[in-house]
């Protein structure tokens, strides 16, 4: 089985922030302004398999981890982009028993020797995810304060891809 790994931003509206404090917002602030990152990993099909939800200024990196624990089973690659780019990262793919193809950064001294150009080619799925749900204008626009209203918009949102795809 082969699962696919990617973060997109989506700009929050302005009217999305002055929540209450002690409630999880997942709105990070930056110089493009206040954004949210969307981390998804999705099947061969581009269909989601788990998502999460930080704030724009949090890295691909330190979110993989976690989504990788509640995802991985069984035998099969793990693809995502050079964000994904971690040699802990990696080993942990390894020990749930997938193979990572992740290429190096540009910077990096050490070589990829089990980088698989053909498997890395089919990562457009979960780019073609992105756009999908991104039509959606809840999505796309992120008007709500909260994050778990945010993230069950999410829910929403990928359930309606699930059932376009069973037709």
């Amino acid at each position: 089985r082969r699962l696919y790994a990617d973060g997109s931003y989506v700009r929050a509206h302005q009217h999305a922030s002055g929540a209450r404090i002690g409630e999880e917002r997942a709105i990070g602030h930056s110089r493009g302004g206040r954004t949210t990152k969307i981390h998804v990993v999705s099947d061969a099909p581009g269909l989601p398999v788990n998502f999460e939800i930080t704030g724009g200024n949090v890295h691909d990196v330190k979110i993989a981890p976690d989504l990788i624990e509640e995802t991985i089973q069984g035998k099969g690659t793990f693809v995502a982009d050079k964000a994904y780019d971690s040699d802990l990262l990696r080993e942990k793919i390894r020990r749930h028993g997938k193979t990572p193809v992740i290429p190096r950064r540009g910077n990096s001294k050490k070589t990829n020797p089990g980088f698989r150009k053909d498997s890395y080619r089919k990562r457009h799925s979960v780019e073609n995810l992105f756009a999908r749900i991104k039509n959606y204008r809840g999505v796309s626009t992120r008007f709500d304060k909260l994050a778990r209203n945010f993230r069950a918009v999410l829910n929403i949102t990928f359930s309606i891809v699930w059932l376009k795809a069973s037709k």
